[in-house]
């Protein structure tokens, strides 16, 4: 649950639909064949649940078996499909993002806050003679939050109430050796983004790969979105790389904020 979850009457809430989305949710980069043990556990639920469920969800075609373990098959797909087809927000920042990649070259893409990752909504299409594109830095794609500028913007962005609760007894995995990983260094990290208005993550999440985020808000002044630009880090320490690549990424931001 976030802050944007509406209310429900206990009445109104459909457990078995709540559990078989926890099913689903259950499978990740880590875990990609699950057999029912392993769903329960992961999912919170019953063994027995979490077999009834993988058996429904194969049924309806969501995964795939070989009657031991399942899998997602490409028809979750549609459900970012229809999200990406029809939601507002990346149809309102893709223009923007293809005009700064034919304008300099880089790799741009914009990222929203799910729990303890960023999911990637909008990135730049294709563009010849393009640096760098990060592993893993496509639309739909989620990414650790404390280890990515538009991660750790989007952590500045919550109330300190909500971003104390939200790092309170959190693991902050180690990707590489340069992710930050212990509390008080992170919150130092963030309370550093809130004073720039920006983040910068240092091979954080891969190495070899540099980004610059900053926010996206809209007229309320609320944080809806985080716009990124990744580089190399030969490229991202050229003295002309921040102080040319900030300003565009903040005049987008004001551009966009009327439309947000």
């Amino acid at each position: 649950m976030n802050a944007t979850t509406p209310a429900i009457a206990r009445a109104d809430f459909i457990e078995g639909m709540a559990k078989g989305m926890a099913v689903l949710e259950s499978f990740d980069t880590e875990r990609q064949r699950l057999n029912a043990t392993q769903a329960a556990e992961r999912a919170g639920i019953t063994r027995a649940a979490a077999r009834r469920h993988l058996l429904t969800l194969a049924y309806l075609g969501y995964l795939e078996t070989d009657g031991s373990h399942y899998w997602l098959s490409a028809k979750v797909l549609r459900f970012s499909g229809s999200y990406l087809a029809s939601a507002r927000l990346p149809r309102l920042l893709q223009p923007t993002l293809n005009r700064l990649a034919a304008l300099t070259r880089e790799s741009f893409s914009a990222a929203v806050l799910d729990g303890d990752q960023v999911v990637i909504v909008a990135r730049n299409v294709s563009i010849g003679g393009q640096r760098l594109m990060a592993y893993g830095l496509h639309l739909g794609a989620r990414l650790p939050a404390h280890a990515t500028s538009t991660g750790r913007v989007l952590l500045a962005a919550l109330p300190r109430a909500e971003f104390s609760a939200w790092l309170k007894g959190r693991e902050l995995p180690r990707l590489t050796p340069r992710t930050t990983v212990e509390h008080k260094a992170f919150r130092a990290a963030i309370a550093t983004v809130r004073s720039e208005d920006m983040a910068v993550a240092r091979e954080e999440h891969e190495l070899g790969v540099y980004a610059l985020a900053v926010p996206l808000r809209n007229m309320q002044g609320r944080t809806v979105a985080a716009l990124n630009v990744v580089a190399a880090p030969e490229r991202f320490d050229a003295p002309d790389f921040q102080k040319d690549l900030l300003p565009l990424l903040l005049d987008a931001a004001r551009e966009l904020r009327p439309l947000l």
